[in-house]
């Protein structure tokens, strides 16, 4: 197994980066149903601090993570600390 990788997710939040399987926008149907469900099935994980939804990040365990961090940044942060750990 490769090392732990963590990545903020807003507001000192931290995520496990190699357990995301996906960044999206909470804007389509299909993401908002997704929200539902995980959240019926307490698996829903909101990181927002009260403020508006910018990602979705669904992780590998099938918990979803709700961030206020738009999904671009998320994914430039993940860019961002793959590039520093090849430079090791």
């Amino acid at each position: 197994m490769g090392q732990l990788k963590l990545v903020n997710i807003g507001f000192g939040n931290i995520a496990s980066a190699n357990r995301i399987v996906s960044v999206t926008s909470p804007d389509s149907q299909p993401v908002k149903r997704l929200i539902k469900i995980s959240r019926e099935r307490n698996k829903l994980i909101d990181a927002t601090y009260g403020r508006r939804t910018r990602a979705v990040i669904v992780m590998d365990s099938d918990h979803v993570i709700l961030s206020s961090v738009q999904p671009e940044t998320v994914a430039q942060r993940l860019l961002d600390q793959d590039e520093v750990s090849e430079e090791d």
